[in-house]
């Protein structure tokens, strides 16, 4: 559906991307992630020819992104951009249109969502008066009525209580499974575990790791194990001494009797973990021993963290 292609930005000497590329591949919901001033939002305004890139090329569905692509993209920014003084139906109305819906489609189509939405009781209330989950709610709809083929989404759970951003979850599966394309921009990383198939990561306008989020998490967890035990955990940790790169102890509520502990161990490459099992039985009570698979929180902030150590 879209491909990025060695794309560069700058901006007042200013560095925003730096040879980016990565493919988002079509029906499925893409993460861009990275921390604040990485250079997602410049490169979102680029794929919606915002702004051009000063070098490389955005390519979509197997040609090169021109303004008569724009029609095929929806578009929720993380700041949202509602006229305030207007009504909501009035404004809803008013987007739909530009995006080349008939007067009397885009209505039939508002109306279904907007109830859909618990929001229909606000059609002709003015945008100022309402909450900021709510004004989310609207620029949503907005965002995907004209039933567009790549929809970009940009923070969009920012201000929605648990309730309204599972709504919202629920939709973009929805919008997946009917065929559409999602970008999705987060720092939310369960977000990312529950919602995307593949990810880009950009740190500092560099692309520092891309690939599918499953595959990813495998990689990432080579080596490491969960052990759950009844026993002293410094007993077990010094006979492990040799065999581990690190671990980490996840530490029992000391007021609740007879409780297990939790360990994560990084093995060594050339320890087996069948030997660890063995060694902990002679010393624990051992009750499960799995493969631990990283969270994409912490694969988020090792990334980001290796990759400015290593510039």
């Amino acid at each position: 559906m879209l491909e990025i292609k060695d794309v560069s930005k700058s901006y007042s000497g200013h560095q925003a991307l730096t040879d980016i590329s990565f493919e988002v591949p079509e029906g499925g919901i893409y993460g861009l992630l990275g921390p604040n001033g990485a250079g997602k939002t410049t490169l979102i305004r680029i794929i919606n020819h915002i702004t051009a890139p000063d070098k490389g090329e955005v390519m979509f569905d197997g040609h090169r992104l021109t303004q008569k692509d724009v029609v095929n993209i929806g578009y929720l920014p993380e700041e949202r951009g509602l006229y305030k003084k207007m009504k909501v139906g009035e404004q809803a109305l008013f987007f739909a249109r530009l995006k080349g819906m008939s007067k009397n489609e885009a209505n039939r189509e508002l109306r279904k969502w907007f109830e859909k939405f618990e929001i229909s009781d606000w059609w002709n209330r003015k945008v100022e008066e309402l909450s900021k989950g709510m004004a989310q709610k609207v620029q949503f709809i907005v965002t995907v009525l004209h039933n567009p083929r790549l929809l970009i989404f940009d923070e969009p759970f920012s201000g929605f209580d648990p309730i309204n951003a599972n709504l919202l979850k629920e939709e973009m599966l929805a919008l997946r499974d009917k065929g559409t394309t999602i970008i999705f921009s987060t720092h939310n990383m369960n977000s990312v575990e529950t919602l995307c198939d593949n990810i880009t990561l950009i740190n500092k306008s560099r692309n520092i790791l891309s690939g599918n989020v499953d595959e990813i998490r495998k990689e990432q967890g080579k080596g490491r194990f969960a052990l759950t035990f009844k026993g002293s955990p410094e007993r077990l940790l010094d006979a492990l001494q040799q065999d581990i790169v690190s671990h980490e102890i996840i530490v029992p509520d000391k007021n609740i009797t007879d409780v297990s502990t939790n360990l994560i161990l990084k093995l060594k490459p050339e320890t087996s973990f069948r030997d660890i099992i063995s060694l902990a039985n002679n010393i624990v009570e051992l009750e499960s021993f799995s493969r631990a698979l990283p969270s994409m929180d912490e694969i988020f902030i090792n990334a980001v963290k290796n990759a400015n150590q290593n510039e």
